[in-house]
């Protein structure tokens, strides 16, 4: 694995544990061996070998309880989010296999289970004020970012999709998360995810998730996470920051 800068505002809530598994790892342990040893998960790490041919990778952890690991970032930042946000990843998983058992494994995955795939891959918690909120949803950057940047004093953005903290080891401009709105848990973090978690846990469902309750955000907009945002002529990249349709 590359170094991984743990400075970053994004991956400040996963430094003590990934700090921990990337010595072990660099150490010459194998992923799901430094995962294992490093925290008490719903699941245990196996290594991808352990996925029968033919059976789906969802499936598998439910039937089983334990979940497939690649060498590489992708995999360890999986991990991470099993550690985490336990409940709410358990509640992912139940309703992959959910959909597997009712439709099976169809060419095209259908709206649930390509949403449950989009939320686990790609998602971030947003907890904010209506009015950052009622931008983003308006695709009105100026005013999310620039009219309204004191505001993001009372949000928290927090990263949950593995792949969307892979492609941030790597910070580029273009790189866009889903956001799910978590405003009833902003009170309830104090200072920990559990609370987000368990929140999420119990609002997520396969009929909520099927209407694509997201909103895009490029992530290195957020003030205070990329000192290039602090010159607002970095908010006029309409590549990036693109209107509603």
């Amino acid at each position: 694995m590359p170094t991984i800068d743990w400075g970053r505002p994004w991956l400040q809530p996963w430094q003590e544990a990934g700090e921990r598994i990337a010595r072990s790892v660099a150490s010459g342990a194998a992923l799901h061996q430094a995962l294992n040893a490093a925290q008490d998960a719903p699941v245990c790490f196996v290594p991808q070998s352990a996925l029968p041919d033919g059976e789906p990778y969802e499936s598998f952890i439910f039937r089983t309880g334990q979940c497939p690991t690649r060498e590489g970032l992708h995999d360890f930042f999986n991990g991470l989010c099993w550690m985490h946000f336990p409940e709410t990843k358990k509640k992912l998983n139940q309703l992959q296999a959910a959909a597997i058992a009712q439709a099976g494994v169809q060419q095209v995955r259908g709206p649930v289970r390509d949403a449950l795939t989009l939320f686990d891959e790609n998602a971030a918690f947003l907890l904010a004020p209506q009015a950052l909120w009622d931008a983003l949803v308006a695709r009105d950057w100026r005013r999310l970012f620039v009219d309204l940047r004191p505001l993001w004093q009372q949000a928290q953005l927090v990263l949950f999709g593995h792949a969307l903290l892979e492609k941030l080891v790597f910070p580029r401009k273009p790189i866009t998360a889903h956001v799910y709105r978590a405003q009833p848990a902003i009170n309830s973090i104090a200072g920990s995810l559990a609370g987000l978690d368990a929140w999420a846990a119990s609002d997520l469902s396969a009929e909520k998730l099927a209407s694509k309750p997201f909103a895009p955000l490029p992530v290195l907009g957020v003030p205070g996470w990329w000192a290039e945002n602090e010159n607002f002529s970095f908010y006029d990249d309409s590549l990036v920051f693109r209107p509603r349709r």
